[in-house]
């Protein structure tokens, strides 16, 4: 069967933990590796939250009744706004301070509390308010927005399509 958009979230979740992971590990000589890093952190975190607040978030609010799991979202949100906040603070830091260290592990430790909410929480309820076919087709919708993001698209009409149950 098709990868269906828990399964490409949760790639792009370790995918992005493995390259904060290597940024904490730097040390203040380790400039150019630094910028390289940050410079796909940003990408990949760009395009995940992307994907997520366009695609996914507004699909699993349509989805979900209880109050609780609509809280998800709403969490979800938020958590995002922070971490763009601190990655936009770590964009702006001296890559051979002690403080884009610090950043970076700040930023490293939300991203972490936030995909541990997704995984354990979000998705499980994802997987039950979904039909096996949906979740194959939010991750068409989601692949087909992120080769237009990759392509400097602002959208298209495939992954603008609306999804049954939004």
């Amino acid at each position: 069967m098709p990868q269906d958009a828990i399964s490409l979230l949760k790639q792009q979740h370790k995918s992005t933990q493995e390259t904060l992971m290597a940024l904490t590990n730097t040390t203040e000589r380790g400039i150019k590796i630094r910028h390289e890093l940050l410079a796909k952190l940003r990408s990949e975190l760009t395009q995940h939250m992307l994907l997520e607040e366009e695609i996914f978030y507004p699909a699993f609010k349509a989805a979900v009744e209880r109050k609780k799991d609509k809280r998800l979202y709403y969490e979800a949100h938020e958590e995002h706004k922070a971490a763009k906040a601190v990655l936009k603070d770590l964009a702006r830091a001296d890559a051979s301070s002690v403080a884009f260290g610090a950043k970076a592990k700040v930023l490293k430790e939300l991203i972490e509390h936030h995909v541990e909410e997704e995984e354990n929480e979000m998705f499980p309820r994802a997987r039950e308010a979904f039909t096996k076919q949906e979740l194959v087709e939010l991750a068409e919708r989601m692949q087909a927005r992120k080769q237009a993001i990759e392509n400097g698209r602002a959208w298209d009409r495939v992954a603008s399509s609306s999804h049954p149950a939004e």
